[in-house]
């Protein structure tokens, strides 16, 4: 029973022509949209979670504590909440770390009458401390120990990247459902064509007692069959551009943003992505159904 239900969608597909053929491209311009979008907002995503991760706040101490002092002064910052981990960094580690920062300019370093640099402790937030808020109130609570001189850090550049990574997701999902409802239209438009082509045949199997659900189910399983051939075309189109554009744009952004490499959608992506492409073109059948009942 249901090979032949799926025949006849098949054949129904064959029937409707050029029209399926523009439900299938629509449905592959749209998942392909949506799925671009995807795969930046979800690389950009990556970045962001990376950045965070490896966020600091630096504080600068008063004086150079002699080294009896340090374990206390760690557990000090320690003990203040929002903090994740500390690290304590010294004026001789501070200048080294200067040193190979400025590489084949070191020699300058070397030539100072004396080290400038003061000691510091790195502090890594907590992670429910890792947001723009919960920051500033680190901030705060740490430039009030008395040891401390001056505070830096913020996240607020990394929530600008997280605000682009969410508008990026926004904007593919308008431009997805946008093209979505114009490929529903054309599943649905298809469809009809097949009905009306059918009418004769399919007032006839009533006649002959045909369930009602042999003569609607090909209608539907048209509208999901072209929604899966729209759906993997998107894949393939989406796989190859990832494959040629990624070795361009990598250096770019491992440059901007520190990402070395873009990541393709995940299986469960892709499985997400057919999964649309069948409810889309399952939703056309569906619509063509409803008003051929009302008719």
């Amino acid at each position: 029973m249901f090979g032949f239900l799926v025949g006849e969608a098949l054949r129904d597909v064959r029937r409707a022509g050029r029209v399926a053929v523009s439900a299938v491209m629509l449905i592959t311009l749209s998942l392909g949209a949506a799925g671009a979008f995807w795969l930046a907002s979800t690389n950009l995503g990556r970045a962001v979670s990376e950045w965070r991760r490896h966020a600091r706040i630096i504080v600068y101490l008063k004086r150079e504590p002699p080294a009896s002092e340090i374990p206390n002064l760690v557990r000090l910052a320690l003990a203040v909440p929002g903090v994740g981990s500390v690290r304590y960094v010294g004026k001789a580690e501070a200048l080294a770390d200067l040193k190979k920062i400025l590489g084949k300019d070191a020699d300058v370093a070397e030539q100072l009458p004396s080290n400038p640099l003061p000691a510091s402790i790195e502090i890594t937030p907590a992670g429910a401390a890792a947001t723009p808020d919960g920051v500033r109130l680190l901030i705060e609570r740490l430039a009030a120990l008395p040891e401390v001189e001056e505070v830096e850090g913020g996240l607020e550049w990394i929530e600008r990247l997280a605000h682009w990574q969410r508008l990026l997701a926004v904007i593919g999902l308008g431009v997805g459902a946008v093209l979505a409802l114009a490929a529903i239209l054309t599943v649905t438009t298809a469809t009809t064509l097949v009905l009306h082509a059918r009418r004769q045949e399919t007032e006839i199997m009533r006649l002959v007692g045909a369930p009602e659900v042999a003569i609607r189910l090909p209608l539907l399983l048209q509208g999901m069959i072209q929604g899966l051939l729209g759906a993997v075309l998107a894949l393939l189109v989406l796989r190859t551009a990832h494959h040629v554009a990624a070795p361009w744009l990598e250096p770019l952004t491992n440059l901007t943003i520190g990402l070395p490499r873009l990541e393709f959608l995940t299986p469960a992506g892709m499985l997400t992505l057919v999964l649309a492409g069948a409810g889309l073109g399952g939703l056309g059948g569906w619509l063509t159904r409803g008003r051929r009942g009302a008719v």
